[in-house]
């Protein structure tokens, strides 16, 4: 295990650094504009490098995984797609298709499909039937675009997908299954050097950026994983309701900043500064700062998911919960403006009083 993980370890730093080279030869960097607020232009390659690493892996080294070269090939041709919408801004009605496509290819050859939501109403076991088709297109464009949504600070996109992916990690560890989690380590070791090199941890000249082509394989990744482990007739890993805990924050955020967007009349898929880390950062909070918060946060809504799976907390009470959480978000995030006001008015009061008294 020891070697293996060496190996990808280092297959993904050095594809990095081979990449990055690449990446500012043919122009595929991250330039600052008024929505990005970067220095440089920063090539956009830590997705095509952890595909790369990730397919190299599992293409020397023995393993069990089911249906890999039709995981290998969505990951690839979705890394593909991501460095192409990187470079030339691809709309999204064709992203959609394509993902649309790939959702139909994993349950045609894969059988992979979210063909039940378990007790999760409190109803009685909800077998989705003729529905499942759709429900698994959609369960999968939202997972991808959950994870493509969160990209916006340093760390933020790795950070999350450490979180999610050790999650479901450990609890495939605790069910015996091997080759689930070790796909599992496998992408959180090749993530590791991204985001070492993502935070300037290695000097700010060799900074990169995950860019679309590394959101969407990771929540690829995690939606075919969380599958996997929720929709085994024979011996489901975990039930439907804990794969909600499992990417709560990517999810809450994006279903929130959607129906916001909606009501606005704008696109849900319009770009804006309206995320959760734009507004801890508003609130005075660093990057590093805001980083450290998320993650936080994401890994107690996670973790809550695991104890609530451990502890066999019934699946109607894990989803009301789940759905009042979402809720409160909801609302934080809508009053978003009069709650840092408010803040930074107390802050200011605050600082206004410490100086008197000095």
């Amino acid at each position: 295990m020891l070697y293996l993980l060496s190996f990808v370890f280092i297959l993904s730093f050095c594809t990095l650094l081979v990449n990055r080279r690449i990446a500012r030869h043919i122009g595929l960097v991250d330039k600052p504009n008024a929505r990005k607020r970067h220095c440089g232009a920063i090539p956009l390659v830590g997705g095509i490098s952890i595909c790369i690493t990730v397919t190299l892996t599992l293409s020397l080294f023995e393993h069990d995984l089911k249906d890999s070269g039709l995981f290998l090939a969505s990951i690839s041709l979705l890394t593909l797609l991501g460095a192409l919408d990187d470079k030339y801004d691809i709309s999204f009605k064709s992203r959609m298709i394509v993902q649309a496509l790939l959702s139909l290819a994993m349950m045609h050859f894969a059988g992979l499909e979210l063909a039940t939501l378990g007790d999760m109403f409190g109803s009685g076991h909800v077998d989705l039937g003729g529905f499942a088709v759709l429900i698994t297109i959609l369960a999968v464009i939202g997972a991808i675009n959950a994870f493509n949504m969160v990209d916006g600070i340093d760390g933020l996109l790795g950070g999350l997908s450490i979180v999610t992916l050790g999650a479901l990690g450990w609890l495939l560890h605790s069910n015996d299954h091997a080759t689930l989690t070790l796909l599992c380590i496998v992408f959180i070791t090749a993530i590791l050097p991204y985001i070492a090199m993502n935070l300037g941890l290695l000097g700010p000249q060799r900074k990169v950026f995950m860019g679309d082509a590394g959101s969407m394989m990771i929540g690829f990744t995690v939606i075919w994983l969380l599958l996997s482990a929720s929709q085994d007739a024979s011996e489901p890993l975990m039930r439907p309701v804990t794969a909600l805990w499992l990417i709560a924050l990517p999810l809450m955020d994006m279903a929130a900043i959607m129906i916001r967007r909606v009501k606005r009349g704008d696109s849900p898929f319009k770009p804006d500064r309206e995320h959760l880390h734009h507004i801890f950062q508003r609130l005075g909070l660093s990057s590093r700062q805001t980083l450290a918060v998320i993650c936080l946060l994401a890994s107690m809504l996670t973790g809550f998911g695991i104890y609530g799976e451990i502890k066999q907390i019934s699946e109607p009470v894990m989803f009301y919960m789940f759905i009042a959480c979402f809720i409160g978000y909801a609302l934080c995030l809508s009053y978003a403006w009069k709650i840092t006001r408010f803040i930074r008015k107390i802050q200011g009061k605050e600082a206004v009083i410490e100086t008197n008294v000095l």
